[in-house]
């Protein structure tokens, strides 16, 4: 747990500008093409970006907003859009993502949802792993009594290389607490993002 959520030192912007000048030398490219000169700093420009939650904490983001309450039952924030990049090629995977949870005493502030979803979004990934970072990172800092996190999501590895699959989704839950052992929260949790 502790791994997920540290804080690590970004590359230099010149280093990073190198070996993106590298890469398109390296597919063919005359890097000095009027359209390029300038590619490879915003390349690096937007890989800082894309992979900003590895400069940043959950309990940075959170930032204290953790509220008294006496709210006892589930909590959900369903369709937080999240933008990714695979671990395996660093292509994109882009979709949803649902979080519940079931307070105890505490509930936090409601955008600081979203904001867990992209520090772990904004990594090189598998979706199975970003999935259960969130879930365990919102148990630890709210206390909650159980946590459920659904995530669907396309993923460019498979759309626009190797099996070439326009349509597929790959959706991945972690449960954790109430939302492991009981049948009934785990039943709600599932209805309410897919209602039928």
């Amino acid at each position: 747990m502790a791994q997920a959520i540290k804080k690590t030192e970004s590359a230099s912007p010149s280093s990073m500008e190198q070996a993106f000048a590298n890469i398109i030398t390296g597919v063919g490219e005359d890097i000095s093409r009027e359209g390029l000169v300038d590619t490879p700093k915003r390349a690096a420009k937007a890989m800082q970006f894309l992979t900003r939650g590895y400069q940043q904490t959950v309990e940075e983001v959170v930032n204290g907003a953790l509220f008294k309450s006496d709210a006892s039952e589930m909590i959900l924030v369903s369709d937080i859009e999240l933008y990714s990049l695979c671990e395996h090629h660093m292509l994109p995977f882009i979709g949803k993502c649902h979080v519940a949870y079931i307070p105890n005493g505490k509930v936090i502030g409601l955008s600081k949802v979203a904001r867990i979803v992209d520090i772990f979004a904004r990594r090189l990934q598998i979706q199975e792993n970003l999935t259960a970072q969130i879930a365990q990172s919102l148990m630890a800092i709210t206390g909650a009594v159980g946590v459920g996190v659904i995530i669907e999501a396309k993923h460019m590895c498979m759309m626009m290389r190797g099996v070439e699959k326009q349509n597929s989704v790959m959706r991945s839950s972690s449960m954790l607490g109430s939302f492991r052992d009981n049948d009934k929260t785990r039943h709600e949790f599932l209805s309410l993002v897919n209602p039928r």
